[in-house]
């Protein structure tokens, strides 16, 4: 064999015998309408919206047939609904994992108990506008006063998906996160300095494939980012 083919058998973006593969899926939708909103509480007590139920659904339409190993996802409610369509059809248990939770932004969507679900459903959306645009202007989480550092979240995040990369070799997974965390592993791979670089959208599919390199350590390849095919062909993305 020359050496040019045993180059070209050897190269990562062409083999995948030694990787594993990982679907990296935000949550869908869950800042519900007033009649469904939990009132007194945050962003992290609230439910899938009905717009995201049907996001959830349709992603697990479009991936169920998709042979997984596991199905890992941040331990808050909104990640845990999203995954639950896709694990029953592959019939398989979700995994909490908390290294891929969001950030800890910290009081700030604590909202007031006295508040009408209206004024809960309005509140929550506004406070999630005004802290992703402070983050996407300055590229930076510690921007946002959040209690957990930016560098903290970063290296909580990366160990996280590194160690599920490096348990799964030979494996296809999927990891549902946030686009918080989404973001920030990402801008690692990418070897971007910022925290916060791209709108990552509900329940999109960002596909990775992770090898082990010869020092242990592992080697990251972006396949495909924000994928959210399956939302516009169930009729659900809406398009400007």
């Amino acid at each position: 064999m020359s050496e040019t083919s045993q180059n070209i058998g050897s190269n990562p973006f062409m083999s995948r015998a030694n990787a594993t593969e990982i679907l990296l899926i935000r949550h869908a939708d869950a800042l519900p309408d007033p009649a469904e909103v939990v009132p007194g509480g945050s962003y992290d007590d609230q439910p899938l919206s009905a717009k995201g139920r049907a996001q959830a659904d349709a992603l697990a339409q479009r991936w169920g047939s998709i042979k997984l190993k596991a199905i890992y996802s941040s331990p808050l409610r909104r990640t845990i609904e999203t995954a639950t369509p896709l694990a029953n059809l592959q019939g398989l248990d979700i995994i909490p994992i908390a290294g891929v939770r969001e950030i800890n932004i910290g009081p700030q969507f604590k909202l007031e108990e006295t508040l009408s679900p209206t004024e809960t459903a309005t509140a929550l959306r506004e406070r999630l506008d005004r802290i992703i645009q402070i983050a996407a202007i300055h590229g930076s989480w510690d921007a946002v006063n959040t209690e957990e550092r930016s560098a903290d979240f970063r290296k909580r995040v990366v160990e996280a998906m590194d160690s599920l990369a490096l348990t799964h070799i030979g494996d296809r997974i999927a990891v549902f996160s946030h686009g918080g965390a989404i973001n920030i592993y990402i801008s690692e791979v990418l070897g971007i300095n910022r925290d916060f670089f791209f709108p990552c959208g509900n329940t999109s599919v960002t596909f990775l494939r992770i090898f082990k390199g010869q020092d242990g350590k592992p080697q990251r390849l972006l396949v495909s980012l924000n994928e959210l095919s399956h939302l516009r062909d169930a009729g659900l993305l809406k398009e400007d």
